[in-house]
């Protein structure tokens, strides 16, 4: 397995690779790798031949006041179990890197930024969407592959590929969990053993939203609101949204039907968790 920092060298590799006819799968990601992750470069071993990992930490994502500079880095980490999965080349570049003095161009995603973690986290997109793009003009992927658990940042990223013309198919893979229903991500080490099971209480709306679509409780104001009242009674929780919305545009919904996602942003203390889940109505 081979560590690449410069942006030149991992984009020559990459060209390199396609003029030979291989197929190269990617893997973007902030590193601090979990089982999620894993599955990802599991799958990508097997959609590809070249297995790409990239491990960059993207400050122009992040707001002020966020935790840039507390996220979880450890690379030797990352690197053994990437080794592990099967990666041939982790693309780790340093911020000076991928933006350069005199740096000015960023790529810009509208309507379907505006809303959810838009709203609260004013130009995060617009730092994921330029940094993915770059990233994608670097590592030269023929397919690339997303958690759902970033569920608007998956759907932003696909839309940008289709605007864009870029020829790569994005896949989009499940949510993993941990035994007790938290979703996986590298945010979760932030919480106290008292805050982590209070943070159940994302993956308990789910399945209480679920309950009540099941049983033809359809309206979305009545079930935000019951949802909303449970994980209130968590002492260290603060609502950021509860929406529910079309899977597609993720225009917010009045009542529950096949494409229905709930999707949620909750502060359990001060760290902020997602989560998502499909809403299906009974047949």
């Amino acid at each position: 397995m081979d560590i690449i920092t410069s942006p030149e060298t991992m984009q020559q590799r990459a060209l390199a690779e396609r003029s030979e006819g291989r197929r190269i799968s990617f893997v973007p990601t902030m590193g601090y790798l979990h089982a999620g992750h894993i599955s990802l470069l599991e799958e990508g071993r097997k959609r590809g031949d070249l297995l790409v990992l990239s491990i960059f930490v993207n400050p122009t994502q992040f707001g002020q006041g966020e935790d840039f500079e507390d996220y979880p880095r450890d690379l030797q980490r990352d690197a053994e179990l990437a080794d592990e999965a099967g990666v041939d080349i982790i693309f780790a570049p340093v911020a000076s890197a991928m933006y350069p003095k005199g740096y000015a161009t960023y790529v810009y995603v509208e309507n379907i930024t505006e809303g959810l973690c838009g709203a609260s986290r004013p130009g995060h997109f617009r730092g994921v969407t330029t940094v993915v793009s770059k990233l994608f003009n670097i590592v030269q992927p023929h397919v690339a592959l997303f958690g759902n658990k970033d569920f608007q940042q998956l759907a932003v990223i696909r839309r940008m590929v289709l605007d864009l013309n870029m020829p790569i198919e994005v896949v989009g893979m499940p949510i993993f969990r941990e035994e007790d229903g938290l979703a996986m991500s590298s945010r979760n080490v932030y919480l106290s053993a008292e805050q982590r099971k209070q943070a159940l209480a994302l993956s308990q709306a789910l399945t209480t939203a679920r309950n009540l679509a099941a049983v033809g409780d359809l309206d979305c104001a009545e079930i935000i609101s019951t949802i909303s009242e449970d994980i209130a009674k968590q002492p260290d929780a603060r609502i950021d949204y509860i929406k529910i919305c079309h899977q597609l545009t993720l225009h917010e919904q009045s009542a529950v039907d096949q494409d229905s996602v709930l999707l949620l942003a909750v502060y359990i203390g001060k760290t902020r968790l997602i989560d998502n889940g499909f809403l299906l109505v009974p047949a």
